[in-house]
């Protein structure tokens, strides 16, 4: 089930950095991103209206759906969308990836869950992996003050999705479902993309053209519903050092896709790199594979008086 569960993150979002391609353009960046969510929250309450899910939550935990809305569902995608008009795609995929980084930092500091020797040599390969798939992208950065403000943009929304990762977890911790827990989130990181672009003067505009109208469906139901469905649960099941992963694993998937649909040419950087991941897949997701293993069981005795605490 987690083997699932992560080939299917890794294969949604792989595919969403084609897709998100013909969402640029006619419609503005925080309307486009206001669409997805909110067509995607209206989409999943339906769904759990129809099949008589409780929906009805405390206001602390609509708080934590407020937080989880804006770390992981509005700001961190305007922040990487920014990022791509100031460094290449390539580089934007290294500064998201950080998210790894961000949740080993984060799970230490929130849940007191502990570094292991997979965790750090398995993140060690992976980031190095994909430095060294995009070195042609990192040599040929040209210091300027937009290239350094890009790269902060990146950062900064790998750092605020792994906030929305820790929320999350929390979330699950109390016992709130994902479906219910996505279904308001989105709802309200919608409602802070409105916020957004009334407070900046944007104006709203749609794309009727095919390419707009099928990518935003695929960005709404799979990149949104579905991924963000399976990635949640995933982390919550093997913790969030493990599920972040797969941000390393996205672009080789990506980078296959771009092979068959742009002519992308994989050359010594690209397979050196793609190796470098794949072995630290095997080296952080061995671990997880194994039922009951005493290293997440670990991690899960560690974070539940945390948890506790915070419930």
């Amino acid at each position: 089930m987690n083997f699932l569960l992560y080939t299917i993150t890794v294969c949604v979002w792989g595919s969403t950095w084609l897709t998100i391609n013909y969402q640029l353009g006619v419609v503005p960046i925080e309307v486009s991103i206001f669409y997805r969510f909110g067509l995607a929250s209206l989409l999943v309450i339906t769904w759990c209206c129809f099949k008589r899910q409780n929906m009805k939550f405390s206001w602390p935990i609509h708080l934590s759906f407020f937080a989880q809305g804006f770390f992981l569902f509005s700001i961190p995608y305007i922040a990487c969308y920014t990022a791509s008009h100031y460094i290449p795609s390539g580089l934007n995929a290294i500064g998201f990836s950080s998210v790894l980084i961000f949740n080993i930092i984060n799970s230490l500091i929130f849940y007191r869950i502990p570094l292991t020797l997979p965790i750090i040599c398995g993140a060690l390969s992976g980031m190095t992996g994909v430095v060294t798939t995009f070195w042609p992208s990192v040599s040929s950065l040209d210091g300027s003050n937009e290239s350094l403000l890009g790269i902060l943009l990146s950062l900064l929304a790998g750092m605020l999705a792994s906030f929305g990762n820790m929320v999350s977890l929390k979330n699950q911790k109390r016992n709130v479902p994902v479906i219910e827990s996505n279904a308001y989130a989105m709802g309200y990181g919608a409602l802070i993309m409105l916020g957004v672009i009334f407070f900046k003067g944007v104006s709203f505009e749609f794309d009727v053209s095919y390419p707009y109208i099928f990518s935003l469906l695929h960005l709404t139901i799979f990149g949104s519903i579905v991924a963000f469905g399976s990635y949640l649960t995933l982390l919550g099941r093997i913790g969030p050092n493990r599920a972040a992963y797969a941000s390393l694993a996205i672009p080789v998937v990506a980078l296959g896709i771009s092979a068959l649909f742009e002519s992308f040419v994989w050359d010594i950087y690209t397979i050196s790199g793609v190796g470098l991941i794949l072995f630290g897949n095997v080296i952080i997701l061995a671990r997880a594979s194994v039922p009951n293993n005493k290293g997440i069981e670990e991690e899960k005795s560690l974070a539940a008086p945390m948890f506790q605490k915070a419930a």
